[in-house]
Order: C-alpha cells, then structure tokens, then sequence
C-alpha cells in the first residue's frame, strides 16, 4: 500500500515510526510517498525517491504507452501512479482517495484502509495528514490541534488531487492513442468506420474508476480546500465524492459542496445518533455549530445526495459506518458504499423522502 503524507518523515526511524506527529518540516503543503508493507509481522516503509532518471521515465514511457516527455522531471509519483493504475486495470478494481479523521495515527490509518480494500474490492491510497490528536495534550486542546493541522493541510490535499488528476489524464491519453492506432490501422481508407471502431474500444475496455472518501475531520480538510480561488483542485477527476460523519459545519455548506464537480454523484452522508460529532459540536467554553455529519436541517447543496442513514439497523451512535460492526450487521449500508466506493451510482438502494429533502435505504 502507498500512503500520501504531508507528515513530516524520520528517515532513521524504522517501520511506522517515520512519520511524524507534525507537518513536514519543508512546509505542510509538501508532499511524500509512502510504500508501506507487513512483512514477518512488522510494518516495513520505503520512502519513494523523489526524482527518477531519464532511463527510469524512458522505461515507464515504454512499458505504459505514455505521452509524456522524457526530458522533464518526473518523480517516483509516476512509478507509483503506473503501478496502482496498472493494476486497478488488470485486476478490474476501482480506485478510492481515503482523508481520514480526526485523532488517527498512521496505523490507524493503514488497518481502516485495508479493511476498506478487504470489504469493497478496491484499491484504496490514503492521504494522512498530522491527525495525532494533539500528541501530549488531550480532550479539547488535542481536538483544537487537529483542527489547527487540518487547516494547513488543506493545500497538501489540494495538491494530492491535483497529481491523482494530472495521472489519471496522462492513462487516459495513452489508452485513448492505443486505440486510435488500432482503429486507424485497420481501416485505413474509412475514418468513419475508424471513429466508430474507436469509440467500441474505448467503451469495452475496463476504464478504472477512482472515488474520493473523505471521513469526519478529513472533510474539514476537504473544505478548506474550496475556502480560496487559488487552488488545483477546480475539475475533480472523481466519479463519486462521498463525504461521511463530515466534522465541518452544516450552516453554508452549499457554498463549497456545490463547487464539486464529479462524474456521478457527490453523497453527503448522515447519521442524527454520531456520538462523536455531538461530543465535538460542544467544548468547554465555547460551542461550535450543528456538524454537517449529524443534522438533518439545511440540506441545501444543489448538487449533493443527501444519505439519512440513522435509523438503518445496527447504525446506533457510530461514526465510522462504512466498515466495522455496522456493516457486518447490516449488509444494505454495506451496499450502498460499495457500489458508492466502486465508481457507480447507488441509486438503486435509494428511496428519496421530500420531507427530509434527504435519501434513506430501501
């Protein structure tokens, strides 16, 4: 599994222990990539190196079709984007963006992401960001650092989109020229019938499909990625966004929710019960406002779908519903993120409820 980090990096540590509980010390917003395995029952990490050489890029341009040009710089993102979607393609699996919540270490990270992978069939690549919980403080100061790291971590996130985006056209491109070929090699004198044979190939092929999930405090992450102008991450390359136990306020969603642009649907999921939003909403001496993830007012994006997930069997008071106990009690919530989590529509579990301007499951 490879992990996208803003965290900062302790390269003479061993296994989890590199990284760190704050922000990379070249700045928040820089970035790093993680291979992480479990060998002999320890947790192994390999930092991907930054630059590749030219005969590294000179190898993947020829191993994947690429367009690209050899003499830029290129970075051992490409290696790792080649290897994910080359083998979301063969093994016919879908790709899904994990930002994980609040107070979660690394490992915490790593177990919920194979879990994921485990339920739903999917490649999952978690972007961690300094969610420590305040290392040595607690209660309220550790939850107020969390949100303190979530705020600088935003353009992080906003440039991991960006190289997700950037990669994703890069396949999209190689696998479009391939058959271009094919098609204007075999009929070399009809371009009509070139076009058509084009557009067969293309839409027989498996195309991989890459969704974004983003959990509790990892949405106030995500939001503050639309709080300015000057970001990367204005077309989203993602078929679904689903945005669960959001930790970020309910008043003035709409105003970046509707700035999401997918290719199917953006799902705003929601459970009235969640112990831990009510446990943030109020702090000792002050009071933040309704959470988005468990207030059923307001539901005003014109572009989301809101999921009502609170009175599903098995739900109760949990905040992390889209694996765990839930899911084994309750095989509908576990369908509904499947097919949420797999690129596709999940109407089909849906029955929508006017009055609540909100879904609920079948």
């Amino acid at each position: 599994m490879y992990l996208i980090t803003n965290r900062k990096l302790s390269t003479r540590k061993k296994g989890l222990d590199v990284f760190g509980k704050t922000p990379n010390v070249k700045g928040p917003k820089e970035l790093r990539l993680v291979k992480v395995e479990r060998l002999n029952d320890q947790w192994v990490t390999t930092p991907v190196d930054d630059l590749l050489s030219k005969t590294d890029v000179k190898r993947l341009k020829r191993q994947h079709n690429l367009d690209i040009d050899v003499n830029e710089r290129w970075y051992g993102s490409l290696e790792v984007a080649c290897e994910i979607f080359t083998r979301a393609k063969n093994e016919n699996k879908s790709i899904l963006f994990f930002v994980h919540g609040y107070n979660n270490d690394v490992e915490d990270v790593i177990n919920a992401a194979l879990e994921i992978e485990a339920l739903y069939n999917v490649i999952v690549v978690p972007f961690t960001w300094p969610a420590n919980g305040g290392g040595a403080v607690s209660g309220t100061a550790a939850y107020l650092s969390d949100k303190s790291d979530a705020r600088v971590s935003s353009p992080a996130l906003d440039r991991a989109i960006e190289k997700v985006h950037g990669f994703h056209q890069v396949f999209t491109s190689a696998s479009q020229a391939s058959n271009r070929n094919k098609a204007n090699q075999k009929h070399k004198d009809n371009p009509e019938a070139a076009a058509a044979l084009f557009t067969r190939l293309t839409e027989s092929e498996c195309q991989v499909k890459i969704s974004l999930l983003c959990h509790s405090m990892g949405n106030y992450v995500f939001k503050h990625v639309f709080s300015t102008t000057d970001r990367f991450s204005s077309n989203l390359v993602f078929d679904n966004i689903c945005l669960v136990a959001a930790d970020t306020n309910n008043h003035d969603h709409a105003r970046w929710v509707e700035q999401l642009d997918v290719r199917k649907r953006v799902y705003l999921v929601i459970n009235e019960d969640d112990s831990a939003l009510k446990v943030s909403r109020i702090k000792p001496g002050r009071e933040q406002k309704a959470r988005l993830g468990h207030y059923l007012k307001n539901l005003s994006a014109d572009n989301a779908n809101y999921v009502d997930l609170t009175s599903s069997e098995g739900l109760g008071s949990e905040h992390t519903y889209f694996k765990g106990d839930t899911v084994k009690a309750n095989t509908d919530i576990q369908k509904f993120f499947n097919e949420i989590f797999n690129g596709r529509a999940a109407d089909d579990c849906l029955s929508y409820r006017p009055d609540l301007k909100a879904y609920r499951l079948n």
